[in-house]
């Protein structure tokens, strides 16, 4: 997987462009050589070494005390700003230093240093910086890649961003960024991030950008229905037909389902059961879901698994309760898109997620809009604490689900803690945001057909985040009701609130307000 995303970042690369492949001294040969089979042994232009902590005593072994950046450039030619490093008041008092060889002698004087290839850059685990990211780095040594490599205006990319460290300097640095991430852990923190930086530099007086949050995880699902509109009819169907059963086999096996083939509208059965897995590409509808408990109720079955990427906005808990009054216990739950990840599959990682439900109430006052979050319910699924607790080291915590509750459970020098976290249903919300006019703007993609590049509406919107309130490691506190946003003309508008929950999944609701 690493040296195809390597290979994909090459291709992206400008040809001014360079790359820094953080490793540790477990992967640093094997990276190095992927690095020159791909950008070529003659682009490599630097390791460099990031000492982030002191040496001590180690009884095995020499103590590991630092990480490696690999540097290379997509050309001869790699942008080079020839960065200097200050010097240490100490050192500047020293105001010239006399060197002599063999032939003959010369005096230097000293303000800065040239910057050597081993940066020492102290990344305490108390650092205020650090979100519990393993591979995160320190502000400050992402600075000195930046500083390095690229200009004011430039666009740089992170294509593991976790928590978003890179986007935060090149931010506050006045570059362009793209930040893209497998965990929507990831996405949600550093959206979180930003947005404090925004924050900052709003305060400061200084100038600052709005930023989007793109699903792209729908267009990487595209490649399971894609299929090419230049081959005849009969290949069209058959690749149609492999691409779908290689969706639906995916899917099975990272809920771990039994696939059926002569049970429609059902895909799988786990358990007691039946399993139907929506549309690759549209969201699940009312209608689906409908279709689904009536066919269960005929053959027989009690339990509906709906799998879905997306659900039609409101679906829940008013389907829910409508198939319990058929005598049908009907779950919606989300396909993460952890699915695409061969590793995470294999090792059990995957976990679908229950649809929520979010209500609200838009007031209005001439013409501004104010929006109070009302109630959010979740539906995850219970766990046993004894088992959780069970698969606890010493000293380690875990948040699991218990009657209805976010429960922490602590392994505290070998005696089991349990702790409630969640009170009231606003305690299960982490950040929420309002789109006050979500339909202004739409989805566009560029698709390449015949050779021509055309703009495409994808039917969707792009949710603005106008208005949020979230919590932070320091501040759990959460505002339930926005500011007053204004409109510009009277008229009708589709506001939007989006709510993220503490385990990083959203739940969307739209509404209709008339301004006058």
């Amino acid at each position: 997987m690493m040296f195809e995303r390597l290979l994909l970042i090459h291709s992206l690369l400008a040809p001014d462009g360079s790359i820094y492949v953080h490793c540790d001294w477990r992967v640093n040969s094997f990276v190095r050589l992927m690095m020159d089979q791909i950008f070529g042994s003659d682009r490599f232009r630097n390791e460099v070494i990031w000492c982030y902590s002191s040496p001590g005593r180690n009884m095995e072994r020499f103590k590991p005390c630092h990480d490696t950046l690999l540097y290379y450039s997509k050309s001869d030619t790699p942008i080079w700003t020839n960065p200097q490093q200050p010097l240490a008041e100490a050192t500047l008092k020293v105001e010239s230093l006399r060197f002599r060889s063999q032939d003959r002698e010369w005096v230097r004087t000293r303000t800065t240093k040239d910057m050597v290839d081993w940066w020492e850059i102290i990344f305490h685990t108390g650092s205020h910086e650090r979100l519990g990211f393993p591979t995160q780095k320190p502000e400050a040594l992402v600075e000195r890649v930046l500083e390095a490599s690229s200009r004011p205006g430039d666009l740089v990319a992170d294509f593991f961003c976790g928590s978003g460290t890179t986007m935060a300097v090149a931010e506050r640095l006045g570059r362009k960024w793209i930040g893209c991430d497998l965990s929507r852990f990831a996405i949600h923190t550093s959206r979180k991030r930003l947005i404090g930086v925004q924050r900052q530099l709003k305060a400061e007086g200084k100038p600052y950008r709005s930023f989007e949050i793109l699903n792209l995880g729908k267009y990487e699902r595209q490649y399971f229905v894609g299929v090419d509109p230049s081959l005849p009819e009969d290949q069209r169907r058959a690749e149609s037909a492999a691409r779908e059963s290689a969706y639906l086999d995916l899917i099975c096996r990272a809920y771990s389902a039994e696939r059926l083939t002569q049970s429609p509208p059902f895909h799988a059965r786990k358990g007691r059961a039946l399993v139907l897995i929506g549309p690759v590409d549209a969201p699940v509808t009312r209608v689906l879901v409908e279709a689904a408990v009536s066919a269960a109720l005929e053959a027989g079955s009690t339990e509906v698994d709906v799998l879905g990427f997306e659900f039609e906005m409101g679906l829940s808990p008013a389907v829910k309760d409508e198939a319990a009054e058929r005598g049908v216990q009907l779950s919606l739950k989300y396909i993460p898109n952890d699915v695409f990840d061969k590793r995470a599959i294999a090792k059990g990682d995957v976990r679908f997620y229950d649809v929520a439900y979010v209500e609200v109430n838009a007031e209005v006052s001439r013409r501004s809009v104010s929006v109070s979050l009302v109630d959010f319910g979740v539906f995850y699924r219970q766990e046993d604490l004894n088992s959780v607790a069970a698969s606890l080291g010493r000293g380690k915590s875990r948040v699991a689900i218990d009657k209805g509750m976010i429960v922490k459970v602590s392994n505290d020098g070998g005696r089991t803690k349990t702790e409630v976290l969640t009170k009231e249903w606003s305690d299960w919300i982490d950040y929420w945001a309002v789109d006050f006019d979500f339909e202004s703007r739409k989805e566009i993609i560029r698709v390449l057909e015949e050779g021509e590049e055309r703009q495409v509406w994808t039917g969707r919107f792009v949710f603005e985040n106008e208005w949020q309130s979230f919590r932070t490691r320091r501040d759990r506190t959460l505002e339930l009701r926005s500011a007053p946003h204004t409109y510009d003309r009277p008229g009708r508008y589709r506001v939007a609130v989006k709510v993220i929950d503490i385990f990083g999944n959203d739940t969307t609701k739209v509404v209709d307000v008339e301004v006058r």
